[in-house]
């Protein structure tokens, strides 16, 4: 098969990690890959469909590749991922310009679906169940060499009422631990150094193949592994955090002191209309306890805005959580309701000034709450690792422990030296810009 082949990849690490598997595929079987849409025999687009910001991203590029191909540069258009699970129908009807439109079930035979639309030339729709999305097998990094993501379920069980993953993906899938374990040296081997744990509810894996909790087994075999250096876990859900959990974080080396926590909400009433485990109170002892056991722990977290039900109590209640708990990270989302889901046409919806008015506030109040942090972190060294190096005005831009790849910020750094990106160096920190550091190497 060679065919020239771009492909657009949307939405979260999970999809980022499918796109890897699509890409491997694509290139054993001789395609030519490249990193542009334009001239391509064929344009996959690997498309987010969670809340309708990504919704709207998936649809322009769509049609932006459906322009290219009218004006005759490019030819077939396939569109996989979760837009396409969920909404093939109005993709199929509304824009022509697609050739096909696959489930992520369907991954599997992205060739065969290549294969078609090029020699036949008729529309394909493939949509088997998503339980044949592959989890395991070879994939085409897409990240910089020294960091990679590594899934380790698909899929998730929780049934959150503002939630469509189960609906697009189906129940949670964990992978078999010895297959993580396997694709972990392969990474290792190619030069990556940290891993970036993920799945839609990283602190259930093992339950659904092993009957229990499997986190804290899993990390420790990773750690194992030669040429890892940092292992970073996002997605991990509060009513999951146990103590042997922490006792891996806190006693790891490898394991970095820097966890993800979707928290949603913190108003009672909020937390089961959106059906989610435990109160506010349970919340507050699990942070409690991971900052006792684990003083320099990172805790990032993300919050909903608006949803229904939420007046202005249950939003001051947030506010004042959120003050109180003095999050190290927090991103903040105004509540985007969901076809099909229950909390769609749950009674007591919020207008969107007013949700967009209260996410504003959440963030202008978290900003304080960095700056303050921040300011704490001068004079104190960090392990770095280096991103980009800047010719113009010779110096860094890198990570600490503290700083998630793609999601949070960074440390700028000057330094003698000759260094390349992937190293790790200590770096004092002497100043900050919002939620930036400013540094020197020692």
């Amino acid at each position: 098969m060679n065919y020239k082949v771009g492909m657009i990849s949307l939405g979260c690490p999970k999809n980022q990690v499918d796109a890897e598997h699509m890409l491997a595929m694509l290139d054993e079987s001789g395609c030519s890959i490249v990193d542009y849409i334009d001239g391509c025999d064929v344009v996959i687009i690997n498309t987010c469909g969670f809340i309708d910001e990504a919704k709207q991203e998936a649809i322009e590029n769509i049609l932006d590749a459906a322009e290219l191909k009218k004006e005759g540069l490019i030819k077939k258009i396939i569109v996989t991922g979760c837009l396409a699970q969920r909404h093939k129908d109005e993709i199929i009807k509304e824009i022509p310009e697609v050739d096909a439109v696959i489930g992520i079930g369907a991954n599997s035979e992205l060739l065969e679906v290549i294969d078609k639309v090029m020699t036949d030339g008729e529309k394909v729709e493939k949509f088997p169940d998503q339980s044949g999305l592959p989890l395991d097998g070879q994939r085409l990094l897409t990240t910089p060499e020294h960091w990679a993501y590594i899934k380790i379920a698909d899929g998730c069980s929780n049934r959150c009422t503002y939630c469509t993953i189960p609906y697009i993906r189906g129940n949670m899938r964990s992978r078999r631990m010895e297959n993580i374990i396997e694709e972990a040296k392969q990474l290792a081997q190619q030069g990556v150094k940290e891993l970036v744990v993920v799945a839609q509810d990283t602190t259930s894996y093992g339950l659904d193949i092993y009957g229990e909790l499997k986190l804290p087994e899993l990390l420790n075999s990773l750690c194992e592994i030669d040429g890892i250096e940092w292992i970073r876990m996002l997605y991990c859900y509060p009513d999951r955090i146990t103590d042997e959990l922490i006792e891996t974080i806190k006693n790891q080396p490898k394991v970095l002191h820097y966890i993800d926590l979707p928290l949603q909400h913190a108003n009672d009433d909020i937390l089961k209309r959106m059906n989610r485990r435990g109160t506010c109170e349970d919340i507050k002892r699990v942070i409690a306890k991971l900052r006792a056991e684990i003083p320099d722990v990172v805790i990032r977290t993300t919050f909903i805005v608006g949803f229904p039900g939420e007046g202005e109590k249950e939003f001051e209640d947030l506010a004042v959580f959120v003050n109180e708990m003095c999050f190290d990270r927090l991103g903040c989302f105004s509540f985007s309701p969901q076809e099909g889901t229950p909390a769609y046409d749950m009674e007591g919806q919020v207008d969107d000034e007013i949700k967009q008015h209260r996410g504003d506030i959440i963030m202008q109040d978290q900003y304080s709450i960095v700056e303050e942090l921040n300011g704490q972190k001068i004079g104190k060294t960090y392990r770095t690792v280096i991103e980009e190096y800047d010719a113009y005005t010779d110096s860094y831009i890198g990570r600490t422990y503290m700083d998630a790849p793609e999601i949070d910020g960074n440390i700028k750094f000057t330094g003698d030296g000759d260094y390349d990106i992937g190293d790790f160096v200590d770096v004092r920190v002497f100043d900050f810009d919002g939620y930036d550091l400013i540094g020197e190497i020692v």
